[in-house]
């Protein structure tokens, strides 16, 4: 809607995970570091963990962008399967007919591919993402892939990713095996607000609005202050303020814009009811005016 307005080529704060607004903090790039050099040492279990909102699956698909041609990647996006279904899942995602078998049909299905690729130089990577889902069954069920091995090396490397709970869970008693088998850690932080400024900055670049100063210095301060420097949450109020600025005409976004986007993404009644009167308000001129405008051009 305010695209046209603020002369921008697309919504630059949309939520979709788009590898053409990649941004990478120092969080985000240390952690993908950390995830490549597990891979490419052939490290057993790695592990990635962030808050909701921080870009955990926007390594998560630049990762998948820069592994090389000899890493088969199965990545697990719901984590809340049986046994079965977990197996019968990892082996559909890396193209393999799992058949209707029992659990052992699918666990010696995926051993002699994993074998199959290891003799010719391939790497499969198992991927779970949300692993914070996974029961303490499932997560040892997922150890136990990992016994899959030859003489020489692993069959099979295991990334886990997921929110902070998945720490708590992985010191629990019972996964105290596979906690030991973790080599390489890696958190997600949320943005400083030097980089919250960068990253606003960044999305408005590459949506067509590079050098032109959007936001305030109010607002950009309001928005950290709000985000916490939470990259999803940056986004939705970044969108909601640029609504704002654009339905009151605005030159640019004020603190007051980013103070409106906090009221309508809020879950109190009584604020969310007066915002909506208020962009009511606003628009029904507009509307009125483009009524009469357009019966003049037809006229």
């Amino acid at each position: 809607m305010y695209e046209r307005y603020f002369h921008l080529t697309e919504r630059p704060f949309s939520l979709t995970p788009d590898p053409d607004f990649l941004f990478l903090s120092a969080s985000h790039q240390q952690a993908l570091d950390h995830l490549l050099f597990g891979l490419e040492t052939g490290e057993g279990f790695i592990v990635m963990t962030g808050d909701i909102g921080v870009g955990k699956t926007t390594v998560c698909r630049t990762l998948l962008g820069r592994l090389s041609e000899r890493f088969t990647t199965a990545l697990v996006l719901n984590p809340m399967l049986t046994e079965k279904e977990l197996i019968r899942g990892i082996l559909g995602d890396f193209g393999v007919g799992s058949g209707n078998g029992t659990k052992k049909d699918c666990l010696d299905t995926l051993n002699r591919f994993l074998l199959d690729e290891a003799e010719s130089g391939r790497r499969p990577v198992l991927i779970v993402d949300e692993a914070q889902n996974l029961s303490p069954g499932l997560l040892e069920q997922v150890r136990l892939l990992s016994n899959l091995e030859t003489e020489k090396r692993k069959l099979l490397q295991i990334v886990l990713i997921g929110q902070k709970e998945l720490k708590e869970k992985l010191v629990l008693p019972s996964l105290r095996q596979l906690n030991q088998r973790v080599t390489v850690r890696a958190e997600i932080l949320a943005l400083t607000p030097g980089e919250t400024s960068r990253y606003i900055q960044h999305r408005l670049a590459v949506a067509g609005g590079e050098g032109r100063p959007f936001l305030s210095v109010g607002a950009e301060r309001a928005i950290f202050r709000h985000s916490k420097g939470v990259p999803r949450r940056i986004n939705m109020l970044c969108d909601r303020a640029f609504l704002s600025s654009y339905l009151r005409s605005g030159a640019g976004i004020e603190r007051k814009d980013v103070h409106l986007a906090v009221e309508s993404l809020s879950d109190n009644p009584v604020r969310t009811r007066r915002l909506l009167r208020w962009i009511s308000w606003v628009t029904q001129p507009l509307a009125l005016l483009a009524a009469v405008l357009m019966d003049r051009w037809i006229a």
